[in-house]
Order: C-alpha cells, then structure tokens, then sequence
C-alpha cells in the first residue's frame, strides 16, 4: 500500500517538507555518509526511522539505496508488456495482472517485485513459485519459473514482462528568486559532498569504487535521457559541479593549482622557480594518470564485469 511522506529530516533535528523524490534520496545520501539516522513523518500522523547511522562510510557506493531499501517512488506491481516466450508469457501473465503475492511474500510495491523476481535463483537455477495475481476483479494462481540470465558474476531471474506502471509526477515549481537561491544551494551542498567523498577515498574511509570515468558518465547520460530531458539537464548539472570541483583542486596541472601558485606569489612576492614548477608539473599529471586509470578500471569492472 503506498504511504505519502509529509516531512523527513535527521533524527533530533526539525523535520522539513519534502517536496519531491529526489529531495528525499539527497537527503538519505547525506544521512548515509555522515552516520545520521532518519526520522520520516508519513501521512496519517505515522512516524518511521531509518537506521542509517549503521551504515558504515565504505559502504556508501553505486548500491547505496539498495541498502537503505528504497530505490524509487512507490508504484502498483501491475504487469506490462508481455514478451512472446519469456517466462510470464509461458505461464499465462497478461498484461494489467495485478501481483498480490510470490509463494508466501506478499507484494505490495513494484520494486518488491523485480527483487523477487532477481533472486528467484537458488545455485545457479530458477526457483518455481506460485504467483497469485488480480485479473479483472478475481484472483487466480499462476506458476511460474522465472529464466535465468547472467548479470556480471551473479545469475539472476527474469520473467520477459515490463514489471510495474510509471510512477504518479507532480510538478515542482519554485519562483525566480527562490529557484535561483535553491540552485546556489543545491550546487553549494554538491561541491562540499563532491569533496569530502575525495577526502574520504584519500583517507581510506570511502571506496575507490566511487571514482568514474568516461565510460561510466556515457552510460549513465543515456539511462537519464531515457527518462527526459529535465533528468538529462539534472545529470548534466551534476557532472558540471563535480568536474568544476575537480578543477579546482590544488593541483600543478588544474586551475586550482595555478591559484596555488598565485596565492604563493601573492604571499612570497616571489614566483615559483622554474625547477620547482617542473617538479610540481610531473607530479601533478602522476596523480592524475592514477585517479584516472583507477576511474577507467571502475568503468569497465562495473560494465563489463
């Protein structure tokens, strides 16, 4: 049964409105990486807390949300199109089937159910469960074995059926002024993340797994496009702040290392020698073959592994 959020904020702080999904995953993710339980305030007077304080700083990867257990807003687990012999056709799904339940799990969410149907999987081979789905008012039982398809090194099921209905949008609009100070504040909040999750991956603390390359943003601006052009702007957004931090680093070859340089002079009243410059030079395009060899190893470990 889908639950409207009215309010979330950090556990012992004042709850805010949350006006949008993805108000609330920035919210999660900040959470998450500063060890920071959640507390959610549902309609109805409900209340909820998220634990996240027990998620450890390594942990906060590609797969974050998968961990917190929410990976998208709610949507009906109804069956879409139905692909000619892939499993859901072979067992009679049609499309409009409203699942209730796989085996004994009742579903109550669509993401519930791409779960269940993942890991209907038991060493390598599909397990049989008994569907029970809602078909024009009267509910039926369907079994089913899902087909079995490798995702890198893992085995996972898959029915051959678009599983769930587009979620309900709203549109969210602010004024000139206040979309311009929620845009300065939005990037503001980005760049300091952006930079702390470095920090953390010099540290030890953060995953090198975090670092992407070229492969990786390619992939991901076509998954974004798919969804429309105001989620390809908000990608392009993000990919422009963290490249712009990146820039500004205080290192030999970026911007940020000849404001370093400037900051020296202006200190000094002496330029850097041409020896030392040489030297900052060469070591500033080391650390940069690193972070993007590691980055490009990222990539095709995560797509092609």
């Amino acid at each position: 049964m889908a639950v409207r959020l009215e309010k979330a904020g950090f556990q012992g702080d004042a709850s805010q409105p949350q006006r949008s999904f993805e108000d609330l995953r920035w919210l999660l993710t900040r959470a998450a990486l500063d060890g920071r339980d959640v507390q959610l305030e549902l309609a109805g007077g409900r209340e909820a807390v998220l634990a996240l304080s027990k998620i450890q700083s390594a942990d906060a990867d590609s797969h974050l949300f998968r961990k917190i257990g929410i990976m998208g807003p709610w949507t009906p687990p109804l069956i879409g199109e139905v692909i000619a012999g892939g499993a859901a056709a072979r067992a009679g799904l049609r499309k409009g089937d409203l699942v209730l339940a796989v085996g004994q799990t009742a579903v109550v969410d669509s993401q519930q159910l791409r779960e269940l149907i993942r890991v209907s999987v038991k060493s390598g081979q599909a397990v049989g469960e008994t569907w029970r789905v809602r078909r024009e008012g009267q509910e039926i039982e369907v079994p089913l074995q899902v087909d079995t398809v490798q995702d890198g090194t893992s085995t996972i099921g898959r029915i051959g059926a678009y599983v769930g209905a587009p979620p309900e949008f709203i549109t969210v609009r602010y004024g000139p002024l206040e979309g311009l100070w929620k845009g300065a504040e939005r990037t503001w909040e980005v760049s300091v993340l952006t930079l702390r999750m470095m920090g953390r991956m010099v540290i030890g603390q953060a995953s090198l797994k975090n670092l992407s390359g070229p492969l990786t943003i390619a992939d991901y601006a076509g998954k974004s496009a798919s969804l429309g052009f105001t989620q390809y702007l908000v990608f392009l957004a993000l990919i422009s702040v963290s490249l712009g931090v990146l820039n500004l680093l205080p290192l030999p070859v970026l911007d940020g290392g000849h404001l370093m340089y400037y900051l020296w002079e202006a200190i000094t009243g002496k330029s850097v020698s041409d020896a030392w410059m040489e030297r900052l030079q060469r070591g500033g395009i080391a650390v940069l073959l690193v972070m993007m060899s590691i980055a490009l190893f990222n990539d095709v470990t995560r797509l092609f592994g």
